[in-house]
């Protein structure tokens, strides 16, 4: 199918945390988008987020897309969808929690589309890399976008209410995935558009959608706030643990790019920012305390990070309060070892950075305060 330069675009479960990120790119290319919601107040957010854009922006409820013909008046009109909607948590029962809206959710817009999308163009369907990767491995492991998650399914399939919220999760993305393709090669001589996946690992950066507190932060960065700026881990998981990342920004950057390529028809993508152990972000994450308190600019070259400096947006604060000597805690967690030290520093404090060079022969650029 032609590319979808302009028109008007589907979001489903706009509210999301990585789909307000994409109302928001759409908006700014210029999209009209209609979002659903689960309920009207659930949409409130998105009205006065986006108010400037006036009727570019429509919201629509959708209160149970595991419903037939829950999207039938969505899908309308529209000229591509972009399928965000689906549970991540961790607080189940039974893996068909997670399972059940995950798979007909998505074959409940695809159904939509066929019967009544009939201006769709393009269906891109967000799935995760929980649908590509196993875990416990016996050794590393590449994995592209012709491995699927079967593990996750079979523990699932053998062990019932017994799964791991974990594998139930996986199993969820696994399935949803599977369905909608199938879904496709069944019915893609009726349809006049065609489907794009993605497949993005942890998913953290900054947030726009609403939360009331720390407690209502979605999933991936709620564990996010827990490991590296609260410090509720030991050390052996700080230096061994980790995964693979991308910033939100740049899924909902893929996302919108989708819709531009003609070439990304009937394609699986992996998108990945690359991987981490959760040291690395608690070092940033003191470092960026530091340079803020210091009012340093963040330099846009730190060869010896494995965070990319866009990432580290994600992770600097923009209204912390400067700490006293007599309040400040002691901070024994490694991931925080240097911020104990910001309750000494003065607001013009200077950062002095040393070059010196890594063991592979690179330079290495490392911050030291200056008395």
């Amino acid at each position: 199918m032609p590319a979808v330069t302009s028109g008007k675009v589907l979001v489903t479960g706009a509210n999301g945390y990585i789909a307000v990120w994409l109302v928001k790119d759409l908006l700014e290319k210029g999209f009209t988008v209609r979002g659903t919601v689960r309920s009207a107040a659930k949409g409130e957010h998105l009205k006065k987020t986006f108010a400037s854009y006036g009727d570019k922006l429509e919201l629509v409820v959708v209160d149970d897309i595991t419903k037939t013909g829950a999207f039938d008046e969505a899908v309308k009109g529209v000229d591509a969808i972009q399928h965000t909607a689906s549970p991540f948590h961790f607080n189940i029962t039974d893996p068909q929690d997670l399972i059940v809206p995950a798979v007909a959710g998505t074959t409940s817009i695809l159904e939509s589309a066929l019967k009544h999308g009939s201006t769709v163009k393009r269906v891109v369907v967000l799935s995760s890399t929980a649908a590509v990767q196993t875990t416990d491995l016996e050794k590393p492991t590449v994995f592209n976008e012709n491995n699927w998650n079967d593990k996750a399914v079979n523990e699932v399939e053998t062990k019932g209410k017994e799964t791991s919220p974990f594998d139930s999760y996986m199993a969820s993305k696994t399935l949803a995935e599977r369905a909608a393709w199938a879904w496709y090669e069944k019915n893609k001589a009726a349809i006049q558009w065609d489907l794009v996946v993605f497949n993005p690992p942890y998913v953290y950066g900054p947030i726009i959608h609403e939360i009331q507190d720390l407690s209502q932060l979605n999933t991936s960065m709620g564990l996010f706030y827990t490991v590296v700026l609260k410090g509720e881990t030991d050390d052996q998981t700080l230096v061994k643990e980790g995964n693979n990342w991308i910033d939100v920004r740049d899924v909902s950057s893929a996302l919108v790019l989708a819709l531009f390529k003609e070439e990304a028809a009937n394609q699986r993508f992996i998108i990945s920012g690359g991987t981490y152990k959760w040291q690395d972000w608690g070092m940033w994450a003191s470092l960026c305390i530091i340079l803020h308190l210091a009012d340093e600019p963040l330099p846009q070259s730190m060869l010896c990070a494995k965070l990319p400096p866009h990432s580290l947006q994600a992770i600097r604060p923009t209204s912390l309060k400067r700490p006293s000597m007599r309040s400040s805690p002691t901070h024994q967690n490694r991931s925080r070892c240097l911020v104990s030290s910001t309750a000494r520093l003065t607001r013009r404090r200077k950062i002095l950075w040393r070059t010196s060079r890594r063991r592979d022969g690179g330079l290495c650029r490392r911050p030291e305060l200056m008395e």
